[in-house]
């Protein structure tokens, strides 16, 4: 006689094998939901950061919540994108227009409205050359602290300046704060980022220039309740988050979010456990290595706030429990990673579910368009 209980091994087939990226459809459509709402209240634009998701179904999910349009990182994934419907895109980077991508920046701005970052003269004039009209908004990056790329603020006017005697239509300045990512340092990045952009919006005007683009933002600043800002002439109109598009583990140590609040998990299982820890299949390959030098572990379990992950193998992870009870073998836990754009672009698809039910799978359709 058959029996009334689900056998557990049926209930596996039904799954995908571990490891495996796993979508939180309803918390994935919150946070796109608070990420707007903020971006509202702000009174600013909100163009998110597509290189996380790299997911045109996501991407399309941002655009019904209220997205002006996407920013990516490379000519690559503008061109994904483009193909699939997108039609106001930011590549948020200092192009270098040389050889092929000079052609495919001309055919992606006959395409869609098209704007590409800025930070040099020599850029300024590969850009000029490269483009020769084509119908290309041109941002003036700036540094506003993270010191990785952009010119000096006050500089920002003589760049300007620069290329519209080459012939580019400039249209604003923009800024990446990515020292927020340190803790105690959202509400000073957030500050630098703000003074920042005014400055160089005046050095803009000061010759000339109307800068009616300022773009900013980082998810650790979009996460920052709303609150009274220093009153300055040219505030921010745009801003740029990714990551809060899902949450990582980086984000929980910094306290921007809770770990309830990361909709995509690495989906494990337990291969091995022995007292007060446990090894899981899901190891470089799927979580990735970037691990910040103030971070606890190579990321977080949702159903165990105790645990960290302490080793990674390509293949393995090595998952300290202390005083929780530790899973059997066997088992299928979740992992939020550290950084989730590089662990999505380690895989093929994202796994979406609602509950516990698989509903859907979304391609990552831009990933390895990294050129």
């Amino acid at each position: 006689m058959p029996s009334s209980v689900a056998d557990p091994e049926d209930e596996d087939r039904r799954l995908p094998d571990t490891p495996y990226l796993a979508v939180d459809r309803a918390v994935l459509e919150r946070n796109l939901a608070a990420s707007a709402a903020r971006a509202r209240a702000r009174g600013v634009a909100w163009r998110p950061h597509a290189k996380t998701h790299k997911s045109l179904a996501i991407g399309r999910l941002q655009l019904q919540h209220g997205a002006v349009g996407l920013t990516l990182a490379t000519v690559g994934e503008a061109e994904i994108f483009a193909a699939g419907g997108f039609d106001d895109l930011f590549l948020a980077y200092p192009i270098w227009a040389a050889g092929r991508r000079a052609d495919r920046l001309r055919a992606l701005a006959d395409a869609v409205a098209l704007r590409v970052g800025v930070d040099s003269v020599a850029g300024a004039d590969q850009l000029a050359e490269a483009l020769r009209g084509a119908p290309v908004e041109v941002v003036v990056e700036v540094d506003s602290g993270h010191h990785r790329t952009g010119v000096d603020p006050r500089a920002a006017g003589e760049l300007a300046s620069h290329a519209v005697r080459r012939g580019l239509a400039v249209a604003g300045v923009f800024t990446f704060p990515g020292h927020a990512y340190a803790p105690g340092a959202r509400e000073g990045a957030a500050a630098d980022e703000a003074r920042a952009l005014d400055v160089a919006a005046r050095a803009l005007v000061a010759v000339g220039v109307d800068p009616r683009v300022r773009s900013g933002g980082t998810s650790p600043v979009d996460y920052l309740p709303l609150d009274d800002q220093p009153s300055l002439e040219f505030p921010i109109t745009e801003t740029r988050p990714g990551v809060s598009t899902f949450g990582d583990a980086q984000q929980v140590e910094l306290g921007s979010t809770d770990v309830a609040d990361c909709a995509l998990t690495v989906v494990a299982t337990v291969v091995h456990a022995r007292h007060g820890e446990a090894v899981l299949d899901a190891g470089s390959k799927v979580l990735s290595t970037d691990r910040a030098a103030w971070a606890t572990g190579h990321g977080r379990l949702p159903a165990h706030p105790q645990a960290r992950v302490v080793a990674l193998s390509e293949h393995h992870a090595t998952v300290v429990f202390g005083e929780g009870s530790v899973p059997a073998v066997g088992s299928r836990v979740r992992v939020a990673p550290n950084h989730v754009c590089t662990s999505i672009n380690l895989v093929d698809r994202l796994v979406v579910v609602e509950g516990d039910e698989v509903v859907d799978t979304w391609p990552v359709d831009a990933r390895g368009a990294n050129s």
